[in-house]
Formats: structure tokens, C-alpha cells, sequence
């Protein structure tokens, strides 16, 4: 019986699959399977919007501008800013620079300190001394070396050549980043903690610089004038002097040292800013020597006891002089010998190939054979290798003689410098020919160190030299008008220590920060003596060790004329400049400019012109500002907004055709009415035409007609997140697809009532449970296969499908681009702020530069060179009567004046300008009488005085 039943069921449930049709899918899966569906369309979105951006190298990120910058931005202009900007800056920076100089000297201290420890008290034998003497430096070296390749790999170096490449106007790539901050202090602390005859100037410069522009970007989030350049390049001018007041608390002869080294053209604006920075800088510096209990109270680094009423004779003055030559001499041989070496391990390609691969070998070897140099036992006896870098100079600076009878204080200083094989005047220099060796190959290791400090000693130890051979001499000194005063090697030793540094830099500011870093000012003729004749001497042989470093490294600065040269008024910016200019125009279409920026993406400016065929120069954009333009125009937020009118017209025109008349060919559809409340009606009853009119729905309620002739019983549902252009929508009784077919079940008419419910929202989608009981009908009850909590994507919106995309897209990007009108709504907008009535609202208006740094075609390469060095220019476009004939960056200016040095680019081989045919004039009859000649109205004049 009961499978007579079962086959009974099943027999007329066929027959009402083969009426009615059957709904395959659940609604939590076509649910699920739908928001599987937008997610992918979502995030392949996505990715072209990061394809195109990648495409057109897009630079520049929007300012954050949250709640947190937002409190930040109004303290700062309710406390700071009323104080004074850039005071408040400029004090943070000193501070800041100061802490991590002495939090560097502390760590450096600790090193030096661990490595005295381990050869004097852990070792017991001359061998286990010389694994301690030498395993630490080398842990160190290669730790170094390691940690500052893999975190930042600009921090290698001094940072004083860079630092001049980039107060210059050029942009090198990551070199004032954070991570490049934290492997230089590493790094440098790492380095000089080993023990190796190197210095901390050149990277303090370049660590103030980072401090520098990190507090600028951090400023600007919330203050945008320091986003300007011009101010980012003044406050870098500033770090640099900082970096020398908070290493040597000098702050006049840092100011004075920034200055010289990293500016050819200086500002004078910007002295203030660079002194009062380095003031706190060099007094924070000074306050945490004290506070930290190194030192009783504030005094300078090398102090000194010259005598104040009689120095040193006026005829010592030929002696000062000749230490500078022979300073400068010697300090030309270093730069050149350290150029040579440098330039061999390049260019021999198998030692180089080989040390790339394995970079830990040279650090590691030229670390152990510099301290097996500097090992006590052995050579390092010599050259008081047990003494730190201060202990030394300290030495040196004695105001004694160390041949004369000594106290036990000072035979102690002195039996560093003196064995029982060798006296003080061979350790002197064996010190001095091995700092000018080591420090050299020191030089060239890949972590972060400056030259600073090695040439001071090497000065010094020179210095004390020359002092002891004129004492050998003059035991009672020089004398001069009846008075004898007996010669002092420590004021030699300061005089050449300042001439040999002021030579290996080219500055004479070492003058000012030598007398800072002593305390006395009693040799400071001398000292001046010294570092002009060093200078002279080492100007007329070589160039400096920046500019030595420059050239090795090819990094973009401007060369020095030649001022003898009198080519340079000859040859023309027309004879180097670049011809094939890369240009936009008005009236190009969108993607014209896509393609130029696909092109083109190391520019970052474009000219722009009239028009191709009069390129007419009206200005120039930024590259940031040509992406923003592209993206406005097919980006996705206008897509979407396109979108939206779509759908919206789309579901209007639906409206509209729901409201007609139907057709006499149209069945109407009508809701479940079996078991209904309030009925009376079963399953078998029939209902009349006035019941029908009482019960059932309105057109466009719930359903909608579909024809009879359509013989299927599936139905399709429109989901409005692809419309077509309004033309195409427009709906046919025969053919629309969002005409569907609804037979008189309850269950049909519940799974498309909550079809409905999901897909006819808004564009914030609820859960699907919570939405449905305001769209089904109230004397309907709930399907079981609805009641569940199905979750769907929170956020939806209205977008294109990708089909409509890749159309939309393309005709966009065949419109033209009204440069003028942009220009022209941006006057408007200048003139008049506060009238919100203009021609295009959504409009992107693009920042063009009306006046960009022009030249014209016959500027000679002299004043060019002026121009770019003095004005901080790194490109200028060159005209000729208004028109674009060309461009020249520092790379073309770099190329054109090297050639001119060398002799290479001169009148006669200069390249013929190509020939461009004469504008046709075209003359306009005037009715006007011609004005009279020069001859004719002299003629009337000398008839009117007779």
C-alpha cells in the first residue's frame, strides 16, 4: 500500500514538474553563489585599477587626513605655529639630532670599551690577545656590512657627496628614507665601535638631513607648507649644519662647514635657520655629556692650555705656511691614491665580479689586516694603537715637549708614543704614513663612514711632528725684539690638524671649528696661515674628496668651469640641448596622453603647447596631474557614477513600461490563494472575475506580464548591476528578458518575492532575513527555505559589467582634453573664490605652471651653468620667438661642460642646428599712412629749427 502511494506521489510530482517547472537552486547558495560573484568582479576591478596606475608610474599619494591628524593639525596652529613655525622646527631638529649622536658616541664607547676588555683582561697569551683584538672588529665590520646592504643600501658612505647631489635640485631615489636613518645610525655605530681609523662627520650630515625630512613629512600631514620645496631644501641646508654642531659642538664652524661643502650659491635666509638649529643642536649635545656624568661640566672636546700672552714668534708665521703646503700636498697624494684604488677594484672585472658574489669577504679581509696593523704587540706599539681616537689627539694637542725633562703625568702620555727600539719622532711617523694607509682602504668598505677624524689626526700627528723638529733645533725658541719664548709642538699639532682637514675638504671653515673644538683662539692667525696655503695648494692639484666621490660614484653634479676657458661664451645651449621633446597639446584625446605617460615614464614634467604645428609654449604639468586627469575621467568613481545613471534610467524606463496598457495576449499573474485567511477558498475552487479584481495585485506590484506564446516556466531575474545605455533599454513586450512568466503557487510566488527582496534593494544590502517581511505580502506566510540568515555582502553598488567597462572606457578616452578651459576655470576660481557658480563642477582642474623656467636658443654655456647652479634648476625648456625648440636637464648641462673642460665640444666641432624653414608672412594692406623713417623725421626736424 505504502508503495503504491510513494509511486502515486511521484507520478504527480512529475506532472507538476512538467506544468510548473521546478526550482533547482536553493536560495542560501544562488545567495552565496551571487556574492562569489561580485567579489570576483570586485576584485578584478581592482587590479586593473592598480594595472593602469602601475602604467602611467603614478607618483604621489594623498595626505592622510584623519581624526588623528586632524587634532594634531589644530594643536599645532593653536600652540606652535603662534610661536613660530619654523623655530619650533628648527629647535626639534637640533634636539633630536643631538640625542642620536650621543646615543651613537654611547654605543661607541661601549664596543671600544668591550674590545679593551677582552685583550687586557680576558686573554692571558699574545695569541688568545690577538683573537680578541681582532674577532670583535670583525663581528662588527661584517654586521655592518650585512645589516646596512639588506636594510638600506644608500647609507654606505659619508652622505656629504650625495647631500650636495641633492641640495643641488636632484632626487635620489630612497636616500632620506626611515629605513635608511636606522641603518646609518646601526651601521655607523656598528663601524667606528670596531675601531677601524674612520669617522662620524659625513654621516652625522647625512643623518640630520633624514631627521630632517622626516619631520617634514610629518609635519606636512597636518601643515602643508612643508611640502613646498623650496622649504624642504632649506631646512636640509639647515640639517647639515646641525649634523656638524651635534658631532663636534661646533655650531659656527658647522654653519660655516655646511656652507662650503654642500652649496655652490648660497642663501643668505638660511643662516639663521642653519645657526639657531646648530646652537640647540651643540648645546643638547654638550647637556647629556653632563647629564649622563661623562663629563663635570660643558667644555670642548679637545681642550687645550696654550699660553694666552705670548704664543707663538711672528716668524713661526713662514713655518705655519709651509705646513699648509706641504698639508695640502699631502692631502691632494691621499685623494688621488684613494681615487686610483678605487677605480682599480671597479674596473677590474674579475676581482669585482668576484667580490659581488661574495660580499662578506673584502670587509671581512680588510678588516683582520688592518687590525692585525694596529695590534699592540706588534706594529701597533708604534702608533699608540691602545689609545682611543680622543686619547690620541689629546696626546698630540700636550702643551709640552715631549724631549724635555717630564712629570709622571707626563712621561705617561708620552711612553704611548715611544719605544725602546723606536723614539717619538719614528712613531710619529709610523702614525702618520699608517692612518694615510689604513684610513684610505678603511675608506672604501661598504658601511657608513666619514674622513673627518682620520685626516685631523693625520694633521695633527704631522703638526707635532714639525713642532718637535723646530724645538730639536730652537731648544730656547725663536727670538724676536729681546724676548725668548720656547716653542710649543701642541699649537703645530693644532695648526696642521686644521690645515691637512681644510685641504682634504677644500674648506676653510676648519679654521672656526678647530678653534671650537680646542677652546682657543690664540693661534688663530697661524691657523688661518696654514689652512688658506693648504687650500691654495690642494685647489690647484685635485678636487676634493666630495667631489673625488662624486666622480667615482658619476652622481648627477654640475662640474666647475674652467675660468680661462673662453669657449664658454661660445658655445650655446642650442649646440647641447635636447631637440626630440616629449610634449602634450591642447585638444589631444585621453589617450594620446596615456600612451605619451606609458612612453615616457622617467619625465616628470611635460611641456605644454598649442598645438603640434605651432608649439607655441604655454606652460608645463606635472605627471602626477596628467594621471589625475586620466583618472578622473575613467576612474571608478566616475564609472560608478555612470553606472548609477544607467540604472537609474534603466529602472525608470521599467516603470514606465510597467504602467501601460497590457495586452490582450497577456495572462495576469496572481498570488497564492489556497488556504488564505479570510478567503474561504480550497484547493479546487475557481475564481470569478469580480474575485479576481478584489484579490489580486496590481500590475507592477510584485510581478510582471510575459507573453503566452513563451512555453517555458523558468524564469530569469534582472539584477540592474550591468545596464545598458538608455537607448537600449527600452523594453519590448515580446522580447524584454525582464518579462517574466509566474504560474498561481504560493511556493513561486515566495522565492520571487524574496528574489525581489535581495535584488531590488538599495545599495546598502541588509541581511536577507530582516529584509524581507517589508517586501512580501502581508497575508502571505514565509517559505522554510527563506527563514534562514543567509549574509551577504554588506557594501553593493551599482557598477558595470566588464563588457560595458571595456566600451565606456574606450569611448572616453577617444574625447579631447580642454587644457583652456581647465586653465580658463581656474583663473576663474582664483579671481572669484566665493562664487560657486561655474562652468563644470566635476571638471578635474589640472595645475599648470603658466611660467616655466625658460632659456632662449643662443644663451651661452656660461650663463647657463649660473643660471642652473644659482637657481637650484634642474631642467629649463628652451624657445626661440615663443616657440618649443627644445629641452636641457643637468644631464645634458653635466655632458656639454665636461666636454667643454676637455676640450672635446668647441666652436668647430659643435653639431649644425637643423634647418627649419622660415614662418610665411603673410602682409595685410592697412589704410593707414606708414609712420615716417628715422631719415624722414630727421629731415622735418632740422627744417623746423631753421
Amino acid at each position: 500500500m505504502i508503495n503504491k502511494m510513494e509511486e502515486e506521489e511521484v507520478i504527480e510530482r512529475g506532472k507538476r514538474v512538467v506544468m510548473y517547472g521546478r526550482y533547482q537552486r536553493d536560495l542560501s547558495e544562488a545567495a552565496r553563489e551571487e556574492a562569489r560573484r561580485l567579489r570576483r568582479l570586485r576584485k578584478k576591478r581592482r587590479r586593473d585599477d592598480k594595472l593602469r596606475q602601475k602604467e602611467l608610474a603614478a607618483t604621489g599619494k594623498p595626505r592622510p587626513r584623519g581624526k588623528f591628524f586632524k587634532v594634531l593639525g589644530y594643536i599645532w596652529r593653536h600652540t606652535f605655529a603662534r610661536l613660530g613655525e619654523d623655530w619650533i622646527f628648527l629647535a626639534v631638529l637640533g634636539i633630536i639630532t643631538a640625542i642620536l649622536n650621543f646615543a651613537m658616541d654611547r654605543g661607541i664607547a661601549i664596543c671600544n670599551n668591550a674590545r679593551m676588555w677582552m685583550y687586557n683582561d680576558l686573554a692571558t697569551s699574545t695569541f688568545s690577545q690577538y683573537v680578541a683584538w681582532v674577532s670583535l672588529p670583525v663581528c662588527l665590520i661584517l654586521f655592518a656590512a650585512g645589516f646596512v646592504h639588506i636594510v638600506a643600501a644608500q647609507s654606505i658612505g659619508s652622505g656629504i657627496p650625495e647631500m650636495k647631489t641633492i641640495l643641488r635640485g636632484v632626487h635620489l631615489k630612497e636616500y632620506l628614507t626611515f629605513r635608511a636613518l636606522i641603518s646609518k645610525l646601526i651601521g655607523l655605530t656598528a663601524t667606528l665601535g670596531s675601531g677601524l681609523p674612520l669617522g662620524k662627520e659625513g654621516p652625522s650630515v647625512h643623518i640630520a638631513s633624514m631627521v630632517a625630512t622626516l619631520l617634514s613629512k610629518l609635519v606636512t600631514t597636518f601643515q602643508g607648507i612643508y611640502s613646498n620645496e623650496s622649504r624642504n631644501s632649506e631646512m636640509l641646508a639647515a640639517a647639515c649644519a646641525v649634523g656638524v654642531a651635534s658631532c663636534f659642538a661646533a655650531p659656527v664652524g658647522g654653519v660655516l662647514f655646511s656652507i662650503e661643502v654642500t652649496t655652490t650659491y648660497f642663501a643668505v635666509r638660511n643662516y639663521w635657520r642653519g645657526f639657531f638649529a646648530a646652537c640647540c643642536g651643540a648645546i643638547m649635545f654638550r647637556l647629556l655629556s653632563v647629564w649622563s656624568g661623562a663629563m663635570p661640566t660643558i667644555k670642548p672636546l679637545f681642550p687645550t692650555n696654550l699660553p694666552q700672552d705670548f704664543p707663538f714668534d711672528p716668524q713661526e708665521f713662514a713655518v705655519f705656511v709651509l705646513l699648509g703646503v706641504v698639508c695640502g700636498l699631502l692631502a691632494s697624494l691621499w685623494i688621488w691614491l684613494h681615487r686610483q684604488y678605487v677605480l682599480f677594484m671597479r674596473n677590474t672585472k674579475t676581482l669585482s665580479n668576484f667580490l659581488q658574489k661574495n660580499r662578506f669577504i673584502y670587509p671581512g679581509f680588510i678588516t683582520l689586516a688592518v687590525m692585525s696593523i694596529l695590534f699592540p704587540p706588534g706594529i701597533g706599539k708604534y702608533m699608540a694603537a691602545v689609545l682611543g681616537n680622543q686619547e690620541q689627539v689629546l696626546s698630540l694637542f700636550a702643551n709640552f715637549t715631549w724631549s724635555d725633562e717630564l712629570t709622571a703625568e707626563q712621561a705617561s702620555i708620552v711612553s704611548h708614543w715611544r719605544t725602546p727600539e723606536v723614539e717619538y719622532w719614528g712613531c710619529l711617523i709610523i702614525f702618520f704614513f699608517s692612518i694615510f694607509f689604513l684610513s684610505m682602504v678603511s675608506c672604501t668598505l661598504p658601511v657608513p663612514a666619514g674622513i673627518f677624524v682620520p685626516a685631523f689626526k693625520m694633521g695633527a700627528s704631522l703638526g707635532r711632528f714639525t713642532g718637535e723638529v723646530m724645538h730639536y733645533f730652537c731648544p730656547l725658541g725663536v727670538a724676536y725684539g729681546g724676548h725668548i719664548q720656547k716653542i710649543l709642538p701642541g699649537g703645530y699639532a693644532v695648526v696642521g690638524a686644521a690645515a691637512f682637514t681644510g685641504a682634504v675638504t677644500h674648506t676653510v671653515s676648519t679654521i672656526v671649528i678647530v678653534s671650537e673644538m680646542t677652546g682657543q683662539v690664540t693661534h688663530l692667525l697661524g691657523i688661518m696661515a696654514a689652512v688658506l696655503a693648504a687650500n691654495a695648494v690642494a685647489a690647484l692639484l685635485g678636487p676634493s674628496c666630495f667631489d673625488s666621490i662624486i666622480l667615482i660614484k658619476k652622481l648627477p653634479y654640475l662640474p666647475d668651469l674652467l675660468s680661462s676657458a673662453s669657449r664658454m661664451y661660445d658655445i650655446c645651449v642650442e649646440d647641447f640641448m635636447v631637440r626630440e621633446v616629449k610634449y602634450i597639446w591642447n585638444r589631444m584625446t585621453f589617450q594620446q596622453l596615456k600612451d605619451l605617460l606609458k612612453e615616457n615614464k622617467a619625465i616628470k614634467s611635460f611641456p605644454l603647447v598649442d598645438s603640434p604645428a605651432s608649439m607655441v609654449l604655454l606652460g608645463s604639468i606635472h605627471r602626477w596631474e596628467l594621471v589625475r586627469v586620466i583618472e578622473r575621467q575613467v576612474g571608478r568613481s566616475r564609472r560608478l557614477q555612470v553606472a548609477a545613471q544607467w540604472h537609474r534610467r534603466a529602472l525608470q524606463d521599467e516603470a514606465r513600461a510597467r504602467t501601460r496598457r497590457p495586452s490582450r495576449f497577456e495572462v495576469t499573474p496572481a498570488p497564492d490563494m489556497l488556504h488564505a485567511p479570510g478567503t474561504g477558498m480550497t484547493r479546487g475552487s475557481s475564481l470569478t472575475t469580480k474575485d479576481q479584481g478584489g484579490l489580486l495585485p496590481s500590475p507592477g506590484q510584485l510581478f510582471r506580464p510575459k507573453s503566452i506564446l513563451k512555453k517555458t516556466n523558468s524564469f530569469t531575474l534582472t539584477r540592474g548591476l550591468a545596464s545598458p545605455p538608455p537607448q537600449a533599454t527600452t523594453p519590448s513586450p515580446a522580447s524584454s528578458p525582464a518579462q517574466v512568466y509566474s504560474t498561481v503557487t504560493g511556493a513561486e510566488t515566495r522565492i520571487r518575492a524574496a528574489f525581489e527582496a535581495i535584488f531590488r534593494r538599495s545599495t546598502l544590502l541588509q541581511d536577507v532575513e530582516g529584509g524581507l517581511s517589508d517586501q512580501l505580502t502581508p497575508g502571505l506566510p514565509r517559505s522554510p527555505s527563506i527563514n534562514k540568515k543567509v549574509q551577504l555582502p554588506r557594501e553593493r553598488v551599482c557598477d558595470m559589467s566588464p563588457e560595458d567597462q571595456k566600451a565606456w572606457e574606450q569611448l572616453e578616452m577617444a574625447k579631447e582634453i580642454d587644457f583652456d578651459r581647465m586653465l580658463g576655470i581656474a583663473r576663474k576660481r582664483d579671481l572669484l573664490p566665493e562664487d560657486s557658480e561655474y562652468e563644470d563642477e566635476t571638471l578635474y582642474i589640472c595645475h599648470i605652471d603658466p611660467a616655466p623656467f625658460q632659456l632662449v636658443e643662443r644663451t651661452s654655456l656660461l650663463k647657463v651653468h649660473s643660471l642652473f647652479s644659482t637657481l637650484g634648476v634642474s631642467r629649463a625648456y628652451v624657445t626661440a620667438i615663443g616657440r618649443l625648440i627644445g629641452v636641457v636637464a643637468l644631464k645634458e648641462l653635466r655632458k656639454a661642460i665636461e666636454d667643454v673642460n676637455s676640450g672635446v665640444l668647441t666652436v668647430a666641432t659643435r653639431p649644425s642646428p637643423p634647418t627649419t624653414p622660415l614662418p610665411t608672412i603673410i602682409k595685410v594692406p592697412s589704410t593707414q599712412p606708414a609712420p615716417p623713417s628715422d631719415s624722414e623725421t630727421a629731415k622735418l626736424t632740422t627744417s623746423e629749427k631753421t
